[in-house]
């Protein structure tokens, strides 16, 4: 008789704990019991930005403010966070938001919330759907006197947050850099010198506002002028001894695509003479290596941010058979300008 009450007892305690075993996660998750912790439900995010020429992740490095905002699957607004501090500098660092079930559209900047920002939105986002989201450059970066471009960049994920979950699920967002930088080279053939100070120099180019999406929308043509720009010496000319120096001009301007035709202009001050009038797209896209024949031009022009081009010049006007684009070498026979 003790044997089998004894066991009844063994068996009852067993089919006790196990039926609490088989409550307590769901419990902390549904509250039942309010003594017990809320369950940890939501999305712990990690930024990366490798989509460069690196194929690395330059994102600690590079971002230095981010603004996160969340969506429904409806593309309604539901939260933003915002990061301005060291910890974006931290490979380890992850942003972690407590979300309800459902699913997410999650749309990040980086560069929009620094004290120096270049970009902001033309509406606040708490106010609006996020398709109707456009992010513009600031009209006084166009006003002199210039200054570079603060970088901006661009990511979006999407993600699920189920009711059974009890912790928070892992997500990265992977973004893109909106903004480039391309230094102009003049030099003339002969080594003679050369002075910036006669030459005017832009770029134009429709590409001042951007969608939810990123894409440029059109607006207007401007130009962006250089802000930088001075002579430098590079080396002495062997039959005289005098320098060869070079004429530069430094530019910053938001992202390039392919639908549209930017253009580089350098005119002569003394008669208006455009000493070189040429279709950015079509020069920049011939630096790509036949390592990367499989990359597409956009991707290319996505992914490359850092540019620099030398022109020779003859008599003060382009020698139009040999161009320096970044560390390629390009020889033109035939090239419509």
């Amino acid at each position: 008789m003790e044997t089998t009450i004894f066991s009844r007892l063994i068996r009852n305690g067993i089919t006790v704990m196990a039926l609490a075993a088989s409550v307590t996660p769901f419990a902390s998750c549904d509250k039942l019991y309010e003594d017990l912790q809320e369950c940890e439900r939501g999305a712990r995010i990690r930024f990366v930005y490798d989509y460069n020429m690196e194929f690395a992740n330059a994102f600690p490095s590079q971002v230095d403010c981010l603004t996160v905002l969340f969506y429904d699957e409806e593309g309604r607004y539901v939260t933003t966070r915002t990061n301005m501090t060291s910890d974006l500098q931290d490979e380890n660092w992850r942003m972690v938001v407590d979300l309800e079930p459902g699913t997410y559209n999650i749309i990040a900047y980086g560069g929009m919330e620094c004290e120096d920002a270049s970009f902001s939105f033309t509406s606040s986002p708490s106010l609006i759907p996020m398709y109707d989201i456009e992010v513009e450059l600031n009209p006084s970066c166009l006003v002199p006197p210039m200054h570079d471009l603060h970088d901006l960049f661009y990511g979006k994920a999407e993600i699920n947050i189920e009711q059974e979950d009890i912790t928070y699920r892992d997500l990265t967002v992977y973004m893109m850099k909106d903004t480039n930088n391309l230094r102009i080279l003049l030099q003339n053939v002969d080594g003679m010198p050369i002075d910036e100070a006669d030459f005017e120099f832009k770029v134009t180019d429709d590409n001042t506002l951007m969608a939810w999406n990123n894409a440029v929308i059109p607006t207007q043509t401007v130009d962006y002028l250089p802000w930088a720009h001075g002579n430098a010496a590079v080396g002495e000319r062997p039959e005289d001894s005098g320098e060869v120096s070079v004429a530069y001009a430094e530019f910053s301007f938001p992202r390039l695509v392919t639908s549209n035709a930017p253009r580089l202009v350098i005119t002569r001050k003394k008669d208006g003479r455009k000493v070189i009038d040429i279709p950015l797209l079509n020069y920049l896209v011939l630096l790509k290596s036949e390592k990367y024949s499989n990359m597409d031009s956009q991707e290319f022009l996505d992914r490359e941010s850092r540019w620099k081009m030398l022109f020779f010049l003859q008599g003060g006007i382009w020698l139009d058979t040999v161009i320096e684009i970044n560390d390629w070498v390009v020889r033109l026979n035939s090239v419509e300008v």
